[in-house]
């Protein structure tokens, strides 16, 4: 019963906050965009050997001029023939992906007219965690085998921060990520205060891009990283002000407060309840709380600078 009321009142603080913090729905029902779903995985994995210089020709990008025996060998390889039949029962015919990338789509279209939807190419990476999506201008491919669900057995070894991301929900999130961080490179920023507001621009562009989605999944935070965040907003908010970090040019506060990691480095007791990348998470929320209080347009935001997005944001952390 106590889990049931700790949800519910999770669920009644994130409505509180999104409400004020997120824009409203755009329309896109109006904004076209085409493009194909190519199923390499099945082609590569269904093959006879008789027909695999056909394919080489055809997906010479992928395939290259390797031998013959290196393509077979994968192919018949007990392990990669358990994740693309996983990949298969997991997403089928990629109808309800399709479904949520075309949305993806529209929304980028929306706000950036010159968008082109690529081409999706869906593959079996080996699990390789480091690249699950690959956006190249024109094409988008997609490993399914890292999207199989968080649970599943071939995720065993897999940090738990990693591979609760592992979701089939999560390839449309991971392919709008891939595309902001190509449409938008890395921006300069040397403080603190720069680093994580820059962060937070990125995230949201997926508010904008994927309105509909949690926090914790654009995020990659569990309900319970999530909800501790949410309640020591003001605390994390004051560590920051007190240690005096927000303009800190100190490259040690990246691994502590922005990169990837299974939870923060405070150096107090409660650091393992802290999820990773908090510093990210305040950047958000600054940056919400901007355009919240201001007036400009999203390709506004992404030209404005850290320093004056924090001086206008009117960014104030509320007590719990």
């Amino acid at each position: 019963m106590s889990k049931i009321v700790r949800l519910l009142f999770l669920f009644l603080m994130f409505y509180s906050c999104n409400t004020d913090d997120k824009k409203e729905l755009v329309d896109v029902s109006n904004v076209n965009v085409e493009f194909d779903v190519d199923r390499f995985d099945q082609k590569f994995y269904s093959i006879k050997p008789s027909e695999l210089n056909t394919l080489k020709e055809e997906y010479f990008y992928l395939l290259g001029n390797t031998h013959d025996s290196v393509w077979l060998n994968k192919i018949n390889n007990e392990d990669e023939q358990y994740l693309f039949k996983e990949s298969q029962r997991v997403f089928g015919d990629f109808s309800e992906s399709k479904k949520q990338l075309s949305d993806l789509f529209k929304h980028i279209k929306y706000y950036n007219p010159k968008f082109k939807a690529p081409k999706v190419v869906t593959n079996i990476s080996n699990l390789d965690y480091e690249y699950p999506v690959i956006y190249a201008d024109s094409l988008l491919f997609v490993s399914l085998d890292m999207y199989l669900g968080k649970d599943n057995v071939v995720y065993k070894d897999f940090p738990t921060y990693l591979s609760q991301q592992y979701e089939k929900e999560a390839v449309v999130v991971d392919a709008a990520k891939d595309i902001i961080n190509l449409s938008y490179p890395k921006r300069k920023g040397r403080s603190f205060l720069d680093k994580i507001i820059n962060e937070g621009k990125n995230l949201y562009l997926l508010d904008a891009y994927l309105p509909t989605t949690s926090d914790e999944l654009k995020i990659n935070y569990s309900l319970d990283k999530m909800e501790w965040a949410i309640m020591n907003e003001l605390n994390i908010w004051k560590y920051f002000i007190e240690n005096e970090l927000l303009f800190s040019n100190d490259s040690k506060l990246d691994g502590r407060f922005i990169d990837i990691a299974p939870f923060s480095k405070f150096y107090k007791q409660f650091d393992q309840e802290s999820p990773g990348r908090i510093g990210v998470w305040i950047g958000w929320q600054i940056v919400r709380s901007y355009m919240k209080n201001n007036d400009v347009t999203l390709q506004e935001l992404l030209a404005t600078s850290p320093d004056i997005i924090y001086k206008k944001s009117k960014y104030k952390p509320k007590k719990n």
